[in-house]
């Protein structure tokens, strides 16, 4: 008897597909943004950055506080920290607002692959 193998793994088995998620999508259909695979709002970067575009507020708020100390005065105290107040709020404000936009720029990298990829636009 010769020896024989009894089932030809290779031919025999099931295929395995690689594919996309979607790749299975129906024609028209807009996935859900927060289960979808490509969605910024799952990635932190973009949280992150939604905090400090938010925390340039802080920057805004001190920047106001030192141009009205400047124009309308302290009281008794000096033109100079009126001066660093609005100094350091405008760079606060800057510095936080490109932060943040470098980040959501990072955060949407996969949804903006994926709109290349697809053609598909939510």
């Amino acid at each position: 008897m010769g020896s024989t193998a009894v089932a030809d793994i290779r031919n025999e088995s099931y295929p395995e597909y690689v594919g996309r998620i979607d790749d299975t999508y129906i024609d028209g259909y807009d996935p859900v943004s927060l289960s979808a695979p490509h969605s910024s709002l799952t990635r932190n970067s973009t949280w992150v950055a939604m905090g400090l575009i938010l925390s340039t507020l802080f920057g805004i708020g001190l920047a106001v506080w030192g141009a009205g100390a400047m124009v309308y005065g302290f009281g008794s105290q000096t033109h100079d920290l009126a001066q660093r107040l609005l100094i350091l709020g405008i760079v606060e404000a800057v510095v936080t607002a490109i932060l943040g936009a470098i980040l959501i720029v990072v955060g949407r990298k996969d949804y903006k692959a994926y709109r290349k990829r697809t053609g598909r636009v939510n």
